[in-house]
């Protein structure tokens, strides 16, 4: 279940919860982020990476064609993955990329938690992310990604060129202000 949790990031006072998919796209596209839903496909949710792609061709063609970026590929992670932690903490503090950060959940979920600043002051904007959910971060934005402690997902990613997935690290502690993801 897509969720969006908006936050104003000087008092950590809550200033939105919605469950809206369209409301959820409403809010992240003011502040420069694709959300969209896709039909989920009919395949199991550990199918291996080639059958996920397949499944999503038609989608990605598109969204390649419209976006102009080059490829995808599929990146799974769960419990038992003996370097789950480390993967995860990689991500757990606020960094930037030199490229958007896209991606789609075949299965599972995950926590895209954004430090945007706007008309009505800087906000932090989680975006809980489930099956059947595309996110596009646009580059240069401060944000991070958490998974939990438990990672169990399988989602696509879009990109041009790899190496701008390097994170950039802020050094900021916003991060360990919001709460972490339960997932």
């Amino acid at each position: 279940m897509s969720r969006l949790t908006v936050w104003n990031a000087d008092t950590n006072d809550q200033v939105l919860v919605t469950e809206d998919p369209a409301r959820i796209a409403a809010e992240l596209k003011a502040i420069g982020v694709r959300f969209e839903q896709w039909p989920r496909a009919d395949i199991p949710a550990d199918a291996d990476a080639d059958a996920i792609l397949a499944a999503y061709r038609p989608h990605l063609d598109a969204f390649l064609a419209a976006t102009g970026a080059g490829t995808a590929d599929v990146i799974k992670l769960t419990p038992d993955h003996p370097q789950k932690d480390a993967m995860r903490a990689k991500f757990l503090s606020e960094h930037t990329h030199t490229e958007d950060e896209v991606r789609f959940f075949h299965s599972g979920t995950g926590n895209f938690v954004l430090h945007m600043d706007g008309p009505g002051g800087a906000r932090v904007f989680d975006a809980h992310c489930g099956p059947g959910d595309l996110i596009s971060v646009p580059a240069n934005s401060r944000h991070w990604f958490d998974a939990g402690e438990n990672p169990d997902f399988a989602v696509v990613r879009v990109f041009t060129d790899t190496s701008g997935w390097t994170p950039h690290y802020t050094g900021t502690d916003m991060a360990t202000r919001f709460p972490a993801a339960t997932a």
